[in-house]
């Protein structure tokens, strides 16, 4: 999952990097307003859940790090967002090559709002990835309708495209 949350932002950073700044922060009537907005709300959500997998406890006021509203924008400029999302995306990677099978087993304990939170960490990584999912079916739509097709967003197209490049890698040697 976090090889195609990856895949998946960079599809979308990638078309929407061919619509420009007015075109990205243009009030589209999604939830968070426009792509951008949409785009900088999943990396502060991103953000915050990374925080509460690492065992960060955020200061008081705070959702995580630096971090006070689920809709704050981090990055006006599209090329920081684009290299934020990058460097998360790695963290995410990082974290995901750390988890084992009974690792899912564990309770995971958070602060969030001011209180004490427990779940299956389970439940916490697949809110991470539904999250993003949902909010980026959202761009999809938004990118569309701004003339621009990210493409299939199946997981098996993910699959399939990196079977066919082994297959042509192995094909070389």
């Amino acid at each position: 999952m976090a090889r195609y949350n990856r895949w998946m932002n960079e599809k979308v950073f990638a078309s929407a990097a061919l619509l420009g700044d007015e075109e990205c922060k243009r009030d589209r009537g999604a939830f968070f307003k426009s792509i951008h907005g949409t785009l900088n709300h999943l990396l502060v959500a991103d953000r915050i859940w990374l925080g509460r997998l690492h065992g960060v406890v955020p200061p008081a006021g705070f959702l995580a790090a630096g971090i006070r509203a689920l809709d704050q924008e981090l990055f006006a400029d599209f090329t920081e967002l684009r290299a934020e999302r990058q460097h998360t995306d790695q963290a995410i990677d990082a974290w995901a090559t750390t988890v084992t099978p009974s690792s899912f087993e564990e309770t995971l304990r958070f602060v969030a709002v001011g209180r004490q939170r427990e779940h299956p960490l389970w439940w916490v990584v697949m809110q991470l990835f539904n999250h993003q999912t949902h909010h980026r079916g959202q761009i999809t739509t938004l990118l569309l309708q701004a003339g621009q097709d990210p493409g299939s967003t199946d997981l098996l197209a993910m699959l399939f495209e990196e079977e066919k490049a082994a297959v042509e890698a192995a094909a070389a040697h």
